[in-house]
């Protein structure tokens, strides 16, 4: 007999044959329409000034894989979490049924995984004839993809479960996605912040991401030791699910 989060997994995928199409863009033509603009175009001026020691659409690409899984990770456990709650009340049926917390988090949280993988997947394949991967190891990208995306989808659960207003959903992506795209080292190195403003990007999810992703794709060294960066991000995926349940389990009790 299958495990019940995935039945809640299932549940999800069904779901999702029915708007994917709607979806192609933020998870996929977005992120590809970045290394296209910036990778290439802007690329061709920044390598001009030496700045980087690789060329600007691999120093780009490998960090717009790992944005890729933070994007749809923010997106999914935002709104579609709260209205869960608030207006279709799905989190609220669920509950009557045999489903524990845990499996209807896990559950959800497997399919953001699995959208993930798939737009991580097929944006490295982009990337492929314009020679931004150079590792054999970049198969493991997208897992990376998915393994940050979680450590924001987790947290962000638990904040979609707290609040009332959708309005407070934009502030979180407008105070809390953009500057972590920008201070994550996605589109320059960290180390050309300001010194005060490092601990910052190093405190950020995503930088361990992107960290991780520019060594699979491009056979690089990462800045810190890898499973410092893999603890780290399997820290905020924990910590994130506690928090997750124990919200769930205050709103579904109301």
């Amino acid at each position: 007999m299958a495990h019940p989060s995935v039945a809640v997994l299932e549940y999800q995928l069904v779901g999702y044959r029915r708007f994917w199409r709607g979806t192609v863009f933020s998870s996929f033509v977005m992120p590809v329409l970045f290394f296209l603009g910036m990778g290439l175009a802007v690329g061709e001026y920044v390598d001009r000034g030496g700045g980087l020691d690789l060329p600007y659409q691999q120093f780009i690409g490998a960090g717009l894989v790992a944005f890729t899984g933070v994007q749809i990770a923010m997106i999914e456990s935002s709104f579609p979490v709260l209205g869960n709650f608030k207006w279709q009340r799905i989190y609220y049926g669920m509950a009557a049924t045999p489903l524990r917390v845990g499996d209807m988090i896990a559950g959800q949280l497997g399919y953001i995984g699995f959208r993930i993988a798939v737009a991580a997947a097929a944006f490295l394949l982009v990337m492929i004839p314009f020679g931004a991967v150079t590792s054999a190891w970049a198969g493991l990208a997208p897992l990376v993809a998915v393994l940050v995306g979680l450590a924001v989808a987790a947290p962000m659960f638990a904040f979609s479960a707290t609040i009332e207003s959708a309005n407070l959903q934009a502030v979180m992506f407008r105070f809390a996605l953009l500057p972590m795209v920008l201070f994550s080292g996605v589109f320059f190195p960290v180390g050309q912040l300001p010194e005060l403003l490092r601990p910052l990007a190093y405190a950020l999810p995503l930088w361990h991401g992107v960290e991780l992703c520019r060594a699979a794709v491009l056979g690089i060294g990462t800045a810190w030791p890898v499973p410092v960066h893999l603890g780290y991000l399997g820290l905020w995926v924990g910590v994130g699910f506690v928090l997750a349940m124990a919200r769930f389990r205050r709103r579904l009790a109301t």
